[in-house]
């Protein structure tokens, strides 16, 4: 067998074992050709190798990034990307980009119109992470009477759906649309990928148990490390989140 082979083999059962669970990364390079005791290029072999059989996949700037084993989240169980994340045993995290109040456009208009002040709403920019990688890029606006409690949180909160429950704004029903897109400039540079590299993009309005609608929002995943699946059957159909 060539040596590459091997290597590959031996990640890819480290991989399986959860070796490198804790970064969601392989080793530089250099470090693997030093335990190897084999040059760059038969690493490098290695390992696109196992980017051809789907174990790892290459993040510009980053090196390889582990496609870990598939987590999966029913959106009927009507969780928040945190509330999924930590079911999960995985870490979420957030950072607000931008935050302002803006002219609601006429679709919020048509959502909102349950609520006081639909002229006007916050749009909030965020990063989202998983164990401190970033995995999907989150616009979201909500209406002015909710506003207020958004702008009381942390840029850090881990999970806005969880904290704004707290305060009494409960969320029990959503709504969810999902389609392919090639990233912006603006959406690349975030996520940092190339321009028009595909994203998942998932178009979502959350309910409060009155009716109103507490917020619509987009948001854009990587495709190495999410995706969904929808199952179907004679009784109906379910779709799931899926860390790949």
């Amino acid at each position: 067998m060539h040596r590459y082979r091997e290597i590959a083999r031996d990640l890819t059962i480290q991989i399986a074992d959860g070796a490198f669970d804790a970064t969601g990364m392989l080793p530089a390079e250099a470090q693997l050709a030093v335990t190897y005791a084999v040059s760059r290029g038969t690493v490098r072999n290695a390992l696109l190798l196992m980017a051809r059989q789907g174990a790892i996949a290459p993040r510009r700037g980053s090196g390889w990034l582990v496609r870990t084993t598939v987590q999966s989240q029913r959106f009927s169980e009507m969780r928040s990307f945190a509330q999924w994340a930590w079911s999960r045993g995985l870490e979420p995290g957030g950072r607000v980009i931008s935050q302002q109040r803006r002219a609601a456009s006429a679709t919020e208009v048509r959502l909102f119109r349950g609520g006081q002040g639909i002229g006007e709403v916050l749009e909030v920019v965020r990063l989202r992470m998983l164990n401190g990688r970033v995995v999907m890029l989150e616009r979201t606006a909500y209406p002015s009477w909710i506003a207020p409690l958004v702008e009381g949180l942390s840029p850090e909160e881990p999970s806005v759906v969880g904290a704004l429950e707290a305060r009494g704004a409960r969320m029990v029903h959503g709504e969810h649309s999902i389609d392919a897109i090639a990233a912006p400039s603006e959406d690349a540079r975030l996520l940092d990928v190339r321009r028009s590299s595909p994203l998942l993009r998932v178009n979502r309005v959350s309910y409060a148990a009155d009716g109103r609608a507490i917020e619509t929002g987009d948001d854009r995943y990587l495709p190495d490390v999410m995706s969904f699946q929808v199952q179907a059957s004679l009784d109906g159909m379910s779709l799931t989140r899926q860390t790949s």
